[in-house]
């Protein structure tokens, strides 16, 4: 008894000493127990609870599920067919209208954006396929979007990350050419149901068609077509396989890569990535290996490109005004509207004309050292000079055209547009003096009828009238433009338009009167006004040319210009431009030197041209 109160002591001392009264260590052991066993009672029964309406559950959230995608799977059907595709942008629809010249070399454009729209057709297929692998290479199958690009944008705007591209050919040309480039997601969304319903409704054809008309490719160009004369100075239909192929390879980053060719570094990097382009469409089976094997990196036109404002722009002045007069539209109208206009220039010979008129003569002084006159180069002495005074600037104007035809092959206007807008070929009026001299006495019909009596002819004028003799009497009118076509399709093409402006025998009696000692064409005639103007026109059956210089006191503030006496040495230049011209269009004859000619139209007594003589 003892033994065991003394045990029961102990113990209720223990429990007493974790803080329990007279038996309470037996209590509270045992409703923990309880505790924990009403616990994995509940647990089994809310176990078997689950297991039992694990089903009915799992149901339920199917179905919320696919209410949920039933939803916005309805929503995406509805905004289908609500979404509307746009038309393009008004600057996407802008194009402009080229000018090349008679054997179809790049003149230059007029119109507010450098694009061309051009038929697919006029691509050339590897073109298109180098295109498809530079920037889409499942375009032919995709159904019009990439939902990989489109989560990727759609994390970057909400992350507040870079642009992300990777988009297909079909949304680049819905971004570009029918949305604005604003980066948000309900632009996105708006795009990729656009591009999907522009797969759906049209062919892969016209979107590829689309879309390279209008993407842009550096250079100013948007457009294949821009492009191809922007980089390499030829039609989109003329790219060969490796231009193709670096087109197609700039459109990745143009503001960068539009200065390969100049920028070493640049010009790496595109390499780099032409050479996986054109890999690509090996592999595909677009080109073949000896294609691939045989391709060599392109030379590009020079970048940034030199002044527009020069020579040429004369050309496309009378071409522009000329063919809105045959379209039957504004200038305006013209300049943006896509067309092509072939004119009848020879740009060669052109560029010939500028170099010689203005080589080596100061074109305010006239003066030019170490070389002979004209009339040292016919055995003559040299007469004493005289010199103008003051500043003097000298005129060049020339015109070379097809008698019989009309054709205008050389307009040398002035030496610069920027300087000097107004076309002294076409429109300045030249006092004629004795350059009329052989139709004095004739009886010319339209339009020649007041010709003699006309004291300050246009260069184009008195060209025409030459041409006419030339052409046995048949008055051609001038005209500059050959053909205007759009898009592939010809809107006009010039036919000659002539009527007989003199008869056969006078037209005889004037060539006859101007052919050379040897008694055989080029006949040719100088004639003058007193020491302001000379004349020079060398003609036969297939060219009549016409060099005409004056010159004048610039004007000076509120004073006018004014007529000066010719430099010494415009003779000289008279004969250069005449002689090179004449020889870079058909050749020089045999024995001609119109500096050794008789020159019937000179004043009585004098052989030679008269500022050489004077």
């Amino acid at each position: 008894m003892d033994t065991d109160r003394g045990t029961d002591v102990a113990v209720t001392a223990d429990d007493r000493g974790s803080g329990g009264g007279p038996g309470s260590g037996r209590h509270s052991a045992g409703g923990r127990g309880r505790l924990m066993a009403g616990l994995r009672r509940r647990l089994v029964k809310r176990r078997i609870r689950i297991r039992r309406t694990r089903g009915r559950r799992l149901r339920r959230a199917i179905v919320v599920l696919l209410a949920l995608l039933a939803n916005l799977v309805g929503a995406a059907v509805v905004a289908y067919h609500l979404t509307k595709i746009p038309e393009p942008h008004p600057e996407t629809a802008m194009q402009s209208t080229v000018f090349v010249d008679d054997h179809g070399d790049y003149l230059g454009r007029r119109g507010p954006v450098d694009r061309q729209e051009i038929p697919l057709s006029q691509v050339p297929r590897y073109v298109q396929e180098a295109v498809i692998a530079a920037e889409n290479r499942s375009f032919r199958t995709d159904t019009g979007i990439s939902p990989r690009a489109i989560a990727r944008a759609a994390w970057s705007t909400v992350s507040g990350g870079g642009r992300q591209g990777g988009s297909t050919i079909t949304q680049q040309y819905v971004k570009n050419a029918l949305l604005s480039p604003q980066q948000s997601l309900s632009r996105k969304a708006r795009e990729a149901l656009i591009s999907i319903k522009l797969d759906r409704t049209r062919s892969k054809d016209e979107i590829l068609q689309g879309y390279l008309n209008t993407v842009y490719f550096g250079r100013g160009a948007a457009g294949i077509q821009s492009a191809a004369r922007n980089y390499f100075g030829v039609d989109a239909k003329d790219l060969t396989v490796s231009q193709g192929a670096a087109l197609a390879s700039v459109i990745n980053i143009p503001s960068y890569y539009e200065k390969a060719g100049s920028d070493p570094k640049v010009t790496a990097k595109l390499v780099d990535r032409w050479e996986w382009v054109l890999d690509a469409m090996a592999h595909s089976g677009a080109i073949t290996s000896a294609q691939r094997a045989a391709a060599r990196f392109p030379a590009f036109r020079f970048y940034p490109p030199g002044d527009t404002d020069g020579q040429r722009q004369y050309l496309i002045d009378a071409a522009a005004s000329e063919a809105a007069d045959r379209l039957g539209i504004t200038e305006d109208q013209l300049a943006r509207g896509g067309y092509t206009v072939r004119t009848t220039f020879d740009l060669t010979a052109q560029d010939a004309t500028a170099e010689l008129a203005a080589d080596g003569t100061d074109k305010k002084t006239g003066e030019k050292s170490g070389e002979k006159t004209a009339e040292e180069k016919a055995g003559g002495g040299k007469r004493a000079e005289v010199k103008p005074t003051g500043d003097v600037r000298v005129h060049t104007a020339v015109v070379a055209l097809v008698p019989g035809d009309g054709a205008v092959r050389v307009l040398y206007g002035g030496a610069d547009y920027a300087g000097q807008p107004f076309n002294d070929a076409r429109d300045g009026a030249v006092e004629a003096g004795t350059a009329l001299q052989p139709f004095s006495g004739m009886k010319l019909l339209a339009p020649l009828t007041d010709l003699t009596r006309t004291a300050a002819p246009t260069p184009l004028r008195l060209a025409s009238a030459y041409a006419t003799a030339a052409a046995h009497g048949v008055y051609a009118t001038p005209y500059t433009v050959a053909k205007i076509t759009r898009a592939g399709r010809t809107l006009y093409e010039a036919h000659p338009r002539t009527r007989t402006a003199m008869t056969r025998a006078d037209a005889e009696m004037i060539t006859k009167f101007l052919y050379s000692r040897s008694g055989a064409l080029p006949a040719t005639h100088t004639g003058a006004a007193g020491l302001r103007t000379l004349w020079q026109t060398t003609y036969d059956e297939h060219l009549t040319l016409t060099v005409a210089l004056f010159a004048e006191h610039p004007a000076k503030g509120k004073k006018a210009a004014l007529p000066a006496p010719l430099p010494y040495t415009a003779g000289n230049r008279s004969l250069s431009v005449s002689e090179g011209v004449w020889s870079k269009i058909v050749g020089t004859a045999e024995g001609h030197d119109p500096a050794a000619e008789p020159n019937p139209g000179l004043p009585t007594g004098q052989t030679k041209p008269i500022l050489a003589t004077r």
